[in-house]
């Protein structure tokens, strides 16, 4: 087996992986737009003991985040940030994915009936302000004043879009509420609790291995009643899932610190290979095993789900470890780059496609969006979105946070 060497210590099968896992989600949340999708793809509802794939590919997502974590830190540390600078740096980019999570999810319980515009139009002006807060601008010290206009234009046009905010229905209106935060709200919670566990614990494997256990075990340990006394408070504060979701963060980061400990090793890749691999078994045989008392749910959190798919992500990084950084076997992914690299812009690009075909009056027929003619328009569709972003990324539009 080859051996991995970088000075760097960077995986390229990380973003490979995150291409992938943002080239699935796209995919699923297009799935809305079908008929007769297969139970196999879909979410699986609260009451049943099942899981599609719309259910793994989240959690695989917050797989990736945390293994991002260790080399994204430990590069801020190369350039002599401090560990206050850090952890601003973290508080920034949680509140970033707060807000925008908060956003989205009253667009997803909006009463355009009740507003003064459509909720179209409301939908394409909360992504343009995203847009023009938090894109990369060019290093440009003559456009600097430009560029923080944008920035503060966009602020203001998230507040306008704030106070003419209408949700529920047209007959009780109410403002804008956290509900749950949304996708990239959950992402901040988990990504902040994530990130901050690392700064405390930084590569050293025991201790990173204790924290992932901590929010596995909380996770269990709630299921179980053992934490019922904490009743009182369970609304005001509480960790984001039942710890489910910051344990799939630092699933990923143990994954990584791992790697950062063996990297200059010799047959690091065949040891690291089989580590994944074991790690992988570990957490599928605490799913299953856990499967019979509470069963598998996606919206319950459950324990089975949360050992079923953080052994899933183990399993698939080993996979693309193995594929991308031993076999070298990475020139297929170029096209899907995008969204490894400009994940939130791929994201976020759907938002307004919906938008703009629906003001248009534009609808396929239905012959295109039915069984599996269906799923090839969605994996299109899917793969049109990365392309796009791989576009307006060329012209200088990306988003980061």
């Amino acid at each position: 087996m080859t051996k991995v060497t970088s000075s760097s210590l960077r995986l390229d099968s990380i973003d490979v992986f995150r291409a992938v896992t943002m080239f699935l989600m796209i995919f699923v949340n297009d799935l809305w737009t079908l008929e007769d999708v297969p139970d196999w793809l879909k979410h699986s509802k609260a009451a049943e003991d099942a899981m599609g794939l719309s259910d793994v590919v989240f959690p695989g997502f917050l797989f990736i985040v945390g293994l991002s974590i260790p080399f994204a830190i430990a590069n801020r540390r190369k350039k002599g940030d401090s560990n206050a600078l850090i952890i601003r740096h973290i508080l920034e980019r949680t509140f970033a994915l707060l807000l925008m999570g908060i956003f989205i999810v009253n667009y997803e319980n909006i009463a355009g009936e009740a507003m003064m515009v459509s909720k179209y139009v409301w939908e394409i002006g909360m992504v343009v302000a995203f847009f023009l807060i938090w894109n990369v601008y060019p290093s440009n010290p003559d456009k600097k004043g430009l560029y923080t206009a944008l920035k503060v234009a966009g602020y203001l046009l998230l507040v306008v879009l704030a106070v003419i905010y209408k949700g529920g229905d047209a007959e009780h209106p109410a403002w804008m509420e956290t509900h749950w935060y949304g996708i990239l709200g959950l992402i901040g919670w988990s990504y902040l609790l994530g990130a901050l566990t690392y700064v405390l614990t930084g590569d050293r494997l025991g201790w990173a291995v204790a924290g992932w256990l901590f929010f596995v075990l909380f996770n269990l340990a709630d299921f179980a009643g053992v934490l019922d006394l904490l009743d009182p408070v369970k609304h005001y504060v509480w960790i984001v899932g039942s710890g489910s979701m910051p344990a799939f963060v630092m699933g990923g980061v143990v994954a990584s610190v791992v790697y950062r400990n063996r990297a200059n090793q010799n047959g690091v890749g065949s040891a690291y290979l089989l580590i994944l691999m074991v790690l992988g078994v570990v957490c599928l045989a605490y799913g299953f095993s856990t499967r019979p008392f509470w069963g598998i749910s996606k919206i319950r959190a459950t324990p089975a789900w949360v050992g079923i798919c953080t052994g899933i992500s183990f399993l698939a990084f080993a996979f693309f470890f193995w594929l991308v950084d031993l076999q070298k076997i990475k020139n297929w992914a170029n096209v899907i780059k995008p969204a490894g690299t400009a994940t939130l812009t791929c994201y976020l690009i759907p938002y307004i496609w919906y938008a703009v075909i629906t003001l248009a009056g534009i609808s396929l027929p239905m012959s295109v969006r039915t069984g599996g003619i269906g799923l090839v328009k969605s994996a299109c569709f899917s793969l049109l979105v990365i392309l796009l972003t791989g576009a307006i990324n060329r012209i200088g539009v990306k988003l980061k946070i």
